[in-house]
């Protein structure tokens, strides 16, 4: 706990389970709303892999809005900016990288 507490720069006991609690209802948010919206939609969930791609991808971005979302009410925007800024240059490095000619 003390070296993911040093790693995220966090000082306190309380904003570290204050973070981590945002990842859990942001991840727990996720899994219940993306399904649920695309049954509202009324796309069948166990058609082909074109469903499951935009399930996958619609998974992530809301994932990414509900974070800082929650980060927000939580009170850490901050850290979950800076954490959302890392993890996306992060991930454009790898789509540079994989779709690299």
């Amino acid at each position: 706990m003390e070296k993911l507490k040093q790693r995220w720069g966090v000082s306190s006991g309380y904003q570290f389970v204050v973070i981590l609690l945002v990842f859990s209802v942001t991840g727990s948010s996720t899994a219940w709303l993306v399904p649920n919206l695309f049954s509202l939609f009324g796309v069948n969930l166990q058609s082909g892999l074109g469903v499951k791609v935009a399930l996958i991808f619609s998974g992530f971005v809301t994932y990414q809005l509900l974070l800082i979302c929650f980060g927000f009410l939580a009170g850490q925007l901050r850290f979950f900016w800076q954490f959302e800024k890392k993890s996306l240059g992060r991930i454009g490095k790898l789509i540079r990288l994989l779709f690299r000619q």
